[in-house]
């Protein structure tokens, strides 16, 4: 895995505190993973399409 810097709105931060607080997620690096993963799934075809899949 690579390491990351990245800013965000303080709600954002807020929220993702909130849902490891409900255990939906264990951390703050995987509520993020969990959101890269599910756009990467949603906009698959789109993305695949502008070529970002291309080798």
């Amino acid at each position: 895995m690579q390491n990351i810097t990245i800013n965000i709105p303080d709600i954002y931060d807020v929220n993702i505190q909130k849902l490891i607080k409900m255990k939906v997620v264990p951390s703050r690096s995987e509520a993020i993973r969990t959101a890269l993963r599910e756009f990467f799934h949603s906009e698959y075809e789109n993305l695949q399409l502008l070529g970002f899949f291309d080798e």
